[in-house]
């Protein structure tokens, strides 16, 4: 009794896992024709939207099949002749005549006559149980008519047992599923597994970027051992992941059912697949099942110098504050890509002074072999007139979304030649160093160029005597963050004086914790703690922010708790402020912090009551489901009132990446004497400077110098006119994803996503001594402009999405300073000004007459604008400061 339960047990599992009365692939009976309704349908849509309001359409057609032969030693090889015939093409969802590009036009004339013609000619497939082992086409019929036949036969595979294959279909190699449940067949498909020819880029960093989520399906009924319906459903979603909202999706769907199975041809006599298929047309040839890349081109479209005069109107300097500006910025690029060496030429050398350096951030931008080997032969390094150009082509270099190992080659060869202009050689140097870290992201670091840069950075900066050589070579490191670099830094940092100890220790700043050792933190402690000699504070505070923001110990806190108090008044005040915004803020190191609090040495009044004006204090500008940005801000004083350092940061965040968006750092020193008041310990020395530096999206600019040494302050003191320095100004191109996608059913799909920012940022530090008043301004002037747009091309008819989002926005950050008394006076203020958004979609279907039916829908709104808190201490002193300013004005006489 229990062997025939086994047994029936196994009867009854192996009738589940199989279709009946075949275990290996579907079989045609001889002698019949099997004729088939069938229908590929795409729509294309906002990723929640309805399907029935999608742009899109349908191809439907009749589909005969019989077979041709039978291999007399194996029943599971056979070959079938696939036939389409009575094709039309139309809507996908319903619409009113006026609305209909299809209206009044044959299928003869929608497609053409020589290609409707090429898409009816038969076409033969090998099955050798179940799988597509020879697909015979004719060797030179159109790519879209053979990738359609493509689709259609990649339906007829499939296997009658559940479990894994790899099957190589239109879609590439692929691993694929199946799950058997008597006459149903489901074939699950794992997109992103297909091994297909790609075609397309990404941006740098992930929050800059678009993801795409993929998924196929196909539902197989069979009748008779042979099909009796198919329905196969292809799922496309693509989303930007700075705004989730933000996307597209693209559905392809195809149905084959069977409409009738009548007397058909029999079978063609012989005993080999070659004999049969000789005899039944010599013009067959075997083709790979594996779409090929197909592309139509635009007849109509402008050449890159009529689109250039279309929109030059918005590049003009005083307009590149505006999304308009952003908007050109980004459709001059994308037919710069387009473009030829000789035609970027053309434009480059024939417009004026005004615009060029706007031109040469699009053509850098563009990053193909074409712009690069224009704009190479065009600047001239040795020519110091031409200095503008060369910093705009070099910064665009260092923002590039995917950078080539020949642009780093190029780089590395203008940097050994002779360069005029000493601060395009630090420029340079600085921009290869951020090529370097964006290579070696993408695992790109053994390329030849980029050891070879990697080389010259790190041999250049061991032999550079001179203080500003070695700033230039440790800036290049702070942007490429090479590992084998440590080393160095540390030396530098612990070593060294002045600004070249400050910019090694701000290049271990930007090093993720996880490559920060036992030793870089010992080292950092002991420039703290002043072990083995005096430090100036900007220094010291510095090499506490690392030891804090690296999984500190509990007595690496503790120590540097019990420091506030013995410390500078000032440098008490922001360690203070420091340890506040951590525990504020819930960073990684508050958990260690609060365990050090518990200790009444270490948490104390007097500890903790110090007073001063330096501070420190983060926060956020947004939180959102998709990204959230913070900001923060810490001012360090000397002891005398004058500014030593302002830090503004402003940082991006996502699940899973982040993205240094913005820093402004002013930096002064040496100007204590201009007051008759006595330096902080280890800053008696200090030359007199003030300067500004940046990091922008990752990337460390070149600092600019505001004075350097006394006779310099003393002329620009008197000479002062109080305008802003600007740092940086130009077109950024941020956001840069582009993919070819193959769909199942023949068409070919693309997606691009191209985000551009048009910025104006610029600083200024005041001084009076009159009024015994500083004022240091940073103005960040933005406009974004993104715009994604989705389209599936059938060579005869194109459909697509188009989402547009531009915002405008200015953010102030001001800091005032009356050191008239001790504690003097500081009021921080940032602002942020009303932002103008607009989002606009845009779905559209059209032929290549010209004939286009489009659906816009759009939504503009004023964001308002806002002053950011910072913290109560702040706002308390503000009232004092603009107080006093108010009564001093109204006893003025």
């Amino acid at each position: 009794m229990i062997l025939l339960t086994v047994l029936f047990l196994c009867i009854i599992s192996t009738y589940s896992a199989s279709v009946k009365g075949h275990t290996t692939g579907p079989s045609l009976n001889n002698d019949k024709l099997y004729k088939f309704a069938y229908s590929a349908e795409v729509y294309v849509d906002r990723v929640k939207a309805s399907l029935q309001k999608s742009a899109g359409y349908r191809i439907s057609s009749g589909v005969d099949v019989n077979l041709l032969w039978r291999n007399p030693d194996n029943d599971d090889d056979q070959l079938i002749k696939i036939t389409i015939r009575d094709v039309q093409v139309e809507n996908v969802n319903e619409r009113p005549a006026a609305k209909n590009i299809f209206k009044g036009k044959s299928t003869e004339k929608i497609i053409g006559k020589e290609y409707l013609e090429a898409l009816q000619r038969p076409i033969v497939l090998e099955l050798v149980r179940g799988k597509v082992k020879n697909f015979y086409s004719y060797q030179n019929e159109p790519g879209f008519t053979q990738n359609i036949k493509r689709g259609l036969a990649s339906l007829f595979q499939l296997q009658l047992h559940s479990g894994a294959a790899h099957e190589v279909d239109i879609s590439g190699k692929c691993n694929t599923t199946y799950h058997v449940r008597q006459d149903q067949v489901t074939k699950i498909k794992a997109l992103d597994s297909c091994e297909i020819e790609k075609q397309g880029f990404t941006s740098h960093n992930q929050i800059l970027d678009a993801s795409t989520k993929a998924t196929s399906a196909t539902i197989y009924v069979l009748e008779d051992g042979f099909i009796k319906s198919i329905k196969a459903e292809e799922n496309y979603v693509l989303l930007l992941n700075s705004r989730r909202k933000t996307g597209a999706k693209i559905v392809s769907k195809q149905r084959l059912e069977l409409k009738s199975v009548q007397a058909g041809p029999g079978l063609i006599a012989e005993k080999q697949v070659a004999s049969v298929i000789k005899k039944l047309d010599s013009s067959y040839v075997a083709v790979s099942l594996v779409a090929e890349t197909v592309k139509s081109e635009c007849k109509k479209c402008p050449s890159l110098s009529e689109h250039w005069q279309s929109i030059k109107e918005h590049m003009y300097p005083e307009k590149l504050s505006k999304a308009e500006a952003a908007r050109s910025f980004l459709s001059f690029i994308q037919n710069i890509r387009k473009a030829t060496k000789e035609e970027i030429l053309q434009i480059i050398r024939s417009e004026n002074k005004e615009l060029l350096p706007q031109v040469v951030d699009a053509v850098t931008s563009a990053q193909t072999p074409a712009s690069l080997e224009a704009l190479l032969e065009f600047l001239d390094f040795k020519d110091a007139s031409t200095s503008t150009l060369q910093e705009r082509f070099l910064y665009a270099c260092g923002f590039a979304s995917h950078p080539s190992e020949t642009l780093l080659k190029s780089l590395t060869a203008t940097f050994k030649g002779d360069i005029a202009n000493e601060e395009i050689r630090e420029t340079l140097v600085i921009v290869m160093g951020a090529l370097i870290r964006k290579l070696c992201d993408r695992e790109d670091c053994k390329l030849p160029g980029v050891v070879e840069a990697k080389r010259l950075i790190l041999s250049r900066l061991e032999k550079a005597k001179k203080d500003d050589n070695v700033k230039m070579y440790l800036l290049a490191l702070k942007n490429a963050l090479l590992p084998e670099a440590i080393p160095l830094l540390l030396k530098y940092a612990e070593s060294e004086e002045g600004p070249v100890s400050n910019v090694a220790a701000t290049v271990l700043q930007r090093y993720d914790p996880s490559f920060l050792t036992k030793e870089v933190k010992a080292t950092m402690n002991r420039i703290y703690h002043q072990n083995r000699k005096v430090h100036e504070k900007t220094l010291r505070t510095t090499a506490a922010a690392i030891i804090l923001n690296s999984n500190p110990s509990y007595m690496e806190v503790k120590n540097i708790l019990l420091s506030i108090g013995e410390l500078p008044l000032e440098m008490n005040k922001y360690m203070l402020s420091m340890i506040q915004d951590i525990l504020h803020f819930e960073m990684p190191s508050s958990k260690t912090v609060r365990q050090v609090l518990k200790d009444m040495r270490a948490h104390n009044y007097d500890r903790f009551s110090k007073t001063g004006s330096s501070s420190a204090y983060s926060g956020y500008v947004t939180r959102g489901p998709d990204i959230s940005s913070t900001y923060s801000l810490d001012i360090l004083y000397s002891g005398s009132g004058i500014l030593r350092r302002s830090n503004m940061n402003i940082r991006i965040f996502d699940r899973n990446a982040e993205l240094h968006a913005s820093q402004v750092v002013i930096e002064a020193q040496g100007l204590e004497s201009i007051i008759a008041a006595t330096p902080d310990e280890g800053e008696e020395n200090l030359d007199s400077f003030a300067g500004m530096s940046a990091i922008l999206f990752d990337v460390q600019l070149r600092p600019v110098t505001f004075f350097q040494g006394y006779s310099d302050l003393m002329s620009k003191m008197f000479s002062a006119t109080g305008d802003p320095i600007s740092v940086v100004k130009g077109l950024i191109l941020l956001t840069d994803y582009s993919q070819e996608i193959q769909l199942q059913s023949g068409p070919r799909a693309s997606t691009e996503f191209l985000g551009g920012l048009a910025i104006d940022i610029s600083g200024g530090m005041e001084f009076s001594l009159w009024y015994r008043e500083s004022k240091t301004s940073i103005k960040n002037r933005v406009a974004m402009f993104i715009a994604g747009n989705t389209e599936v091309d059938s060579f005869f008819v194109k459909t697509g999405m188009e989402t547009t989002l531009e915002v405008e926005t200015t953010l102030d950050f001001i800091s005032t300073v009356q050191f008239s008394q001790y504690p003097f006076l500081v009021c921080m203020q940032m602002d942020k000004a009303e932002s103008p958004f607009r989002r606009y979609v845009t779905k559209y279907e059209s032929l290549p007459s010209g004939r286009r039916y489009t659906a816009r829908r759009g939504k503009a709104e004023l964001l308002a604008g806002n002053e950011y808190p910072l913290h109560q201490e702040n706002s308390n002193m503000c009232r004092k400061v603009f107080g006093t300013k108010s009564e001093s004005s109204s006893n003025w006489f």
